[in-house]
């Protein structure tokens, strides 16, 4: 097909799939997709775009299946891959005319040209800057504009990649570059500001977006080029303030002023960028920064001019010269850079006591004065008001954040000057305020804020508790609606202190102010207590009464959240003291979770409070399973979408779930059926997954095991092939905890995993808490379940092709050689039971060993075994002979049924059942009745005589 029989086919279908007829438009998009690897395409496409009388969507499309087709075939190793043939013309065909009319086309032909440079630039491609530089120098106006709008995001571009290789050809590419970028943007800057200054406002605004491309450009440069910009922004910085200038002199309603705004904003943005990428080379713009980003913000002149994005970036500005570690001298001064020193001596210099005593005050009594807008919020949306984002990186781009993060800063840096001047604010605004004074309430607001910020600043100059006796604590019972700023403001600025400096016994006292806050009227004021020790008990019922009611009365999500977030954190510190006083929280809990289905966080928030509920409520938790077990179910369910935000907290509820639970229920057992999807994803909750097995096999082993055994040891199985050392410990101690609490069946449902544990004992695995576990394991199956063990030597002598015995000796020759693994007392001792419940025996190998067996037992009786210095006798501290109910204090938790569980479980369990000492003894002497006397005899020579001294003193009294 020729050339232009094919563009007409490509047209077509392009101007069919502009349709708004999907009848029209879903047959053009399949044919288009097919034709997407077919050789010529993209030559077609091009001509579409570049023809200027063709219909401008039709041309949009074009542009954007091209765009497509770079990501997707460009590249030499990609399938269905361009031929170099085609991409060459491409290339060339793409940087013929810079003359694009509609401004959306320009743009994402710039980006088309730089996606291509970005695989091709400089190599493939070495024409393209320098074809760029030329039509940027033309006469013509258009064809430079498009030509620096190409030259930006192919600048930009390349700037981003990465790799060190790409990184050094772009450092050449930029060095060549940025002279000619930064004189162009003198340029546009020159002309621009003839313009603006002779009212040629159309011709201002095309010299002030060229100014703006060119400033971009040479921006992601400069990077590469330190020195040469460090001179240049240098000599420029004053154009920033011609711009601010300009602005004085447009006026706000100019159609120059939206894009002089950008360009100020880009001015300030190339400086901190520098500041923070260079801060060494940025030491001699420290004055001048200083001097304008102080002058305006913090002096009339800014007034008029300045805007909120400017003022917040001056602030940055501020924040990053007083912050910047590299403009401080060392601790021993003879140790400080020559630079940190210049540094620091230009802003000592600059910081006189006059300019920050006046910079203190303007951000106290200016920027942190409520505005209109946020009174108005606070009236007419309190909740929204409320949760105000204040936190993370806010303050690089919000004012209320960016004054205060700024005013912290300025304050610890220079607290000797600015604590009297914050005092002094004080100290004029004592007393009560007239409520009809609103710039006094606002004012008082404000300074209070600077004091709860800087509390611990003013840990040694403020006496907080008199303050609060004879001053605060009488302005939270002022009850007057337009008091309310000074109440809220009162109560977040004790929170501040209250772990700064607050004396224990002024705690009742504010308890009882709380109480009244809470039922104030305003939903602001009501929000901010958090406050909890062992004195707010009498306080309790009522409080977490007003909480609940708050948290129905709110209905924004954060707000709801944020007295969650109180509720659970009341809960977690009463613990069981709450019982008498959740009902109502209990029934509500559904109707809120059925409400948020939308907000994830939120139910992420009701997930936390579910948690602090079930520990506080223990076995009665049971009858909150209508509700729990369904939340449980749907936050675990990897199947589920929410999962995503709910899978961590869920998971934590579930585990909370099983430790308090008095006994299985079917829908308990049932949600077990999440738990094999939840092991594949083998994420970082993997450690939780274990404890809720854990959880399940303490609670009910048979009913469990025979449900789940099966499906679990495959989920085991697939994660042991591919896991780390400490993930194989985690999985094969459920598994020992399954033999432990179940002999019989734990060794049945978890067959296909002992081979393994068999085959690392005797192939001595190296890592030693691995290999203390395997004995572990190895030791109950042994004990407790002797026909198992006989079974599974059986299976591995056919495998290993050995005889029983002779494998048995290998077992037992690498159990003592590796005993010192094993770092628990428990598993030491349950090592040497196991070994010593071989004996009697009259097997060769056996007997072979006996000295090995013996070593064992001496050690784990030194572990084992402690002396009653009354008597001189030995008895086995691990003995446990009933269950006693432990004295808790006030600050412990009680124990929770699982505690019980394990409690009664170690009763039953030989560790803690049999006597070690008795043990030794009973099976030694059987031994010897096997043997006779005699044959004994020559058997106990075989050990060393030092550890039959030692067997005899232990044994003494039996």
């Amino acid at each position: 097909m020729d050339m232009d029989s094919a563009s007409s086919v490509v047209l077509q279908a392009l101007t069919q799939a502009t349709s708004q007829d999907t009848a029209v438009l879903k047959p053009a998009e399949e044919q288009l997709r097919q034709w997407e690897t077919q050789p010529g395409f993209y030559s077609v496409l091009l001509n579409i775009f570049n023809n200027h009388m063709l219909d401008v969507n039709v041309r949009w499309l074009a542009v954007l299946y091209f765009k497509n087709g770079i990501d997707r075939y460009w590249r030499r190793v990609a399938p269905h891959a361009l031929s170099e043939e085609e991409k060459t013309s491409l290339r060339a065909g793409l940087i013929t005319n810079f003359n694009e009319p509609v401004n959306q086309i320009a743009t994402q032909i710039a980006v088309l040209i730089a996606k291509v440079a970005r695989l091709d630039c400089p190599r493939q491609w070495p024409e393209l800057i320098p074809i760029l530089l030329e039509s940027v120098k033309g006469q013509d106006g258009l064809q430079q504009h498009r030509a620096l709008l190409t030259f930006y995001h192919v600048t930009k571009t390349l700037a981003s990649k990465r790799l060190a290789q790409d990184r050094r050809l772009f450092q050449d590419l930029a060095s060549g570059i940025y002279s000619f970028a930064c004189s162009l943007w003198s340029h546009h800057t020159d002309c621009f500001l003839q313009q603006i200054y002779a009212r040629d406002e159309a011709a201002a605004l095309s010299s002030l977006e060229r100014t703006l491309l060119s400033l971009k450009g040479s921006n992601t440069c400069t990077d590469t080029c330190t020195h040469a910009t460090n001179l240049h922004y240098h000599a420029k910085t004053c154009n920033h303030l011609l711009f601010l200038e300009c602005c004085r002199q447009v006026g706000s309603d100019s159609t120059c002023r939206e894009k002089l705004e950008k360009t100020i904003i880009l001015y300030t943005k190339v400086l901190l960028d520098f500041l923070e990428y260079h801060p060494c080379a940025f030491i001699p713009l420290i004055q001048r920064s200083l001097e304008f980003a102080v002058t305006y913000v913090f002096t009339p002149a800014g007034e008029g001019v300045t805007f909120e994005r400017f003022i917040v970036q001056c602030m940055n500005l501020i924040k990053m010269i007083v912050k910047n570690d590299a403009y401080k001298p060392a601790k021993n001064i003879d140790d400080s850079k020559p630079e940190s020193l210049e540094a620091h001596k230009i802003k000592t210099a600059f910081f006189t006591h006059p300019t920050l005593t006046e910079i203190g005050r303007r951000l106290v009594s200016h920027y942190f004065l409520l505005t209109e807008e946020e009174l108005a919020m606070w009236e007419e949306d309190p909740e929204s008001f409320a949760v105000e984002e204040t936190g993370g990186d806010s303050w690089k781009y919000s004012l209320r954040p960016c004054t205060e993060v700024l005013f912290l800063d300025i304050f610890h840096n220079y607290s000797q000057t600015l604590t009297p001047v914050l005092l002094d604010m004080v100290q004029n605004l004592q007393g009560p305020t007239n409520v009809e004074d609103s710039v006094q309430l606002l004012m008082k607001d404000a300074v209070y804020n600077a004091v709860g910020l800087a509390a611990y600043e003013l840990f040694d100059n403020v006496d907080f508790d008199q303050w609060f006796k004879n001053q605060l604590l009488g302005e939270l019972q002022v009850s007057h609606h337009r008091y309310k700023l000074i109440r809220r403001r009162v109560i977040w600025l004790i929170g501040q202190w209250i772990s700064v400096k607050f004396k224990s016994d002024l705690r009742p006292l504010l308890y009882e102010v709380i109480l009244s806050l809470m039922q104030d009227p305003d939903l602001v004021v009501r929000q901010l207590h958090t406050f909890r020790t062992e004195q707010f008990l009498p306080y309790l019922e009522s409080i977490f009464g007003l909480l609940f009611q708050l948290l129905q009365q709110v209905t924004e999500c954060d707000t709801k959240m944020q007295v969650l977030h109180v509720i659970s954190c009341v809960i977690e510190r009463v613990g069981i003291q709450i019982r008498p006083y959740v009902g109502c929280l209990v029934q509500y809990l559904p109707l809120l979770w059925k409400q948020s289905e939308e907000h994830n966080m939120l139910r992420c928030a009701i997930l936390t409070t579910l948690i602090q509920l079930v520990q506080g409520l223990g076995a009665e938790s049971k009858n909150l399973y209508p509700f729990l077990l369904p939340v449980i179910q749907l936050s675990t369910d990897v199947s589920q979408p929410p999962h995503v935000y709910l899978l961590e907290d869920g998971l934590e509820l579930w585990l909370v779930t099983l430790e308090n639970s008095p006994a299985i229920t079917p829908e308990l057992l049932r949600i077990f059926q999440n738990m094999s999807a939840l092991l594949e994803l083998s994420s970082e909750n993997l450690r939780t997954c274990f404890h809720i097995v854990n959880g399940y096999i303490y609670l009910s082993a048979t009913e469990f095991l025979q449900n789940y055994a099966e499906s679990l040891c495959r989920s085991f199985c697939d994660l042991l092939k591919d896991i780390t050392n400490e993930g194989r410990v985690q999985v094969l101690k459920v598994v020992e905890i399954a033999l432990k609490v179940s002999p019989m069946l734990g060794a049945h449902m978890f067959q296909p995993l002992l081979p393994a544990v068999f085959r690392g004992i005797v192939d001595g695995e190296r890592y030693p808490v691995v290999m203390s576990t395997y004995l572990g394991i190895m030791g109950r199956v042994l004990l407790q379940n002797f026909s198992f063990f006989s079974s599974l030597l059986s299976q591995m002598a056919s495998e290993c092709n050995q005889e029983m015995d002779q494998l048995l000796g290998n077992v037992i020759e690498m159990w003592v050689d590796r005993m010192d693994n094993i770092t628990q007392p428990e598993r030491r001792k349950l090592s040497s039971l196991a070994l010593l419940s071989l004996l009697p025996s009259d097997n060769s190998v056996i007997q072979d060993k006996f000295c090995g067996i013996v070593n064992i037992c001496v050690e784990a009786l030194h572990d084992v075994m402690t002396e009653d210095p009354e008597t001189g006798t030995f008895k086995d501290c691990m003995l446990m002979s009933h269950f006693e109910e432990p004295k808790l204090s006030d600050d412990e938790e009680p124990p929770t049924e699982q505690d019980k569980r394990k409690k009664l479980l170690a009763l039953e369990d030989p560790v803690h059942s049999v006597s070690l000492q008795q043990f030794v003894y009973e099976k030694l002497k059987a031994q010897q009745a096997l043997m006779g006397d005699q044959g004994f005899g020559a058997l106990m020579e075989t050990v060393d005589t030092e550890l039959v001294r030692q067997l005899q003193e232990f044994l003494q009294g039996l």
